[in-house]
């Protein structure tokens, strides 16, 4: 955060704590009240002095002052980005043909995912054909929709291939042959998957992937 905004935000936050007025304050720093106005705004970076001062005023020290606090008032580094909102995802394993994804046979456990992925669900990944981007064992949010671009990662399957799993490529559409799709892995020990005319059909798009969370250390 930048300082004027932890100064502005101090000098409010303890003014009120103190009961004190914009006008009490500035008649004890000694300064214009229009000072304490723009201070309070974070309108204006004070001199060192003008911090000490002001610092004496309402009781605490510069650091206390110039210092990004928590609310215990413990100094907190001002570099930390806060949580986002976040939302309950089930996490999806073998995909039952036939059954809705999100049913509840097909639900392992639930997850938190940021609430702006827009995400409805997670997929375990299995195996190393995305690495290394995504690796064996993280679980890949997944938003809904049955259509992505070209170069987009998706969760496709395969309507008649019996093993119900879900797999995550990057999505090939060639302009030129659009009876063709390819599923190309990131991992180029991996070939890529090709779909000709009538296969095109017995795919379906689960979704887009739009986010992974991955586990450091067992």
């Amino acid at each position: 955060m930048d300082t004027r905004k932890i100064i502005a935000r101090n000098i409010n936050k303890l003014l009120q704590e103190n009961n004190l007025t914009q006008k009490e304050l500035a008649r004890k720093v000694k300064c214009a009240e229009s000072t304490i106005s723009y201070l309070r705004k974070g309108e204006r970076t004070p001199s060192m002095e003008m911090v000490d001062r002001v610092a004496t005023a309402l009781g605490v020290s510069r650091a206390e002052l110039i210092t990004d606090q928590n609310e215990e008032g413990h100094p907190k580094p001002s570099n930390l980005i806060p949580m986002p909102e976040m939302v309950r995802l089930p996490v999806v394993g073998k995909i039952a043909c036939g059954t809705p994804i999100l049913a509840q046979e097909n639900i392992e456990a639930f997850y938190q995912a940021p609430k702006e992925w827009r995400a409805n669900m997670y997929l375990t990944c299995q195996g190393d054909s995305m690495e290394p981007l995504i690796k064996n064992g993280d679980m890949v949010a997944i938003r809904e929709q049955q259509d992505a671009e070209t170069d987009e990662i998706v969760a496709i399957m395969e309507l008649d291939s019996g093993d119900g799993f879900a797999t995550l490529k990057k999505l090939k559409k060639l302009k030129k042959r659009p009876d063709r799709v390819e599923l190309w892995p990131l991992n180029p020990d991996y070939e890529p998957i090709v779909y000709l005319k009538e296969e095109i059909n017995n795919l379906r798009i689960i979704g887009l992937a739009v986010g992974v969370i991955r586990r450091l250390h067992e």
